[in-house]
């Protein structure tokens, strides 16, 4: 399970206070980045989100140190790094949030199996949000067991 990510905007506090609003919770400080924010989910698992200054790089520490923080102000804007989140609001009211704040949105397929929509924050950043309409499916299609019998069903198809 994972408990916490953590993610680097141009605006922290800005973007914890979006997340905030998609899990209707609140954002906080995170004071050991500084200028940076966290949002959690109060879902019983202890999910969050660390919102960091885009830069921010973790580095490991020094013999028994913790891992560090520095600031790499000539690192790319754009990451491989993203997340699909539950979040409790319908389509509409991610679409209303999205265009408040400027941001593409989009409902796409994944897979031909499960829907989600894309939600590019600051335009560089992607969060797959599935409303409580689309959860349900990724839910029934993301175990082990599920996830093996369609890579073999695909695999059938392209040897056929």
């Amino acid at each position: 399970m994972i408990h916490h990510i953590s993610i680097a905007a141009h605006d922290p506090c800005r973007v914890a206070g979006v997340i905030a609003e998609l899990w209707q919770t609140r954002a906080f400080p995170f004071p050991p980045v500084v200028g940076a924010y966290i949002v959690i989910a109060d879902d019983g698992r202890g999910t969050a989100i660390e919102v960091v200054p885009l830069g921010a790089e973790l580095t490991p520490g020094a013999g028994d140190e913790p891992a560090q923080t520095a600031v790499n102000a000539s690192g790319s804007p754009y990451t491989a790094t993203h997340a699909a989140l539950s979040v409790p609001l319908s389509r509409e009211r991610i679409r209303e949030i999205a265009g408040r704040e400027g941001w593409q949105t989009g409902e796409f397929v994944r897979g031909g199996v499960f829907e989600v929509i894309e939600f590019w924050v600051e335009g560089r950043l992607l969060l797959e949000l599935l409303a409580p309409d689309m959860a349900q499916r990724y839910l029934d299609v993301m175990t082990t067991n599920n996830y093996a019998a369609m890579l073999e069903a695909a695999r059938n198809r392209l040897a056929a």
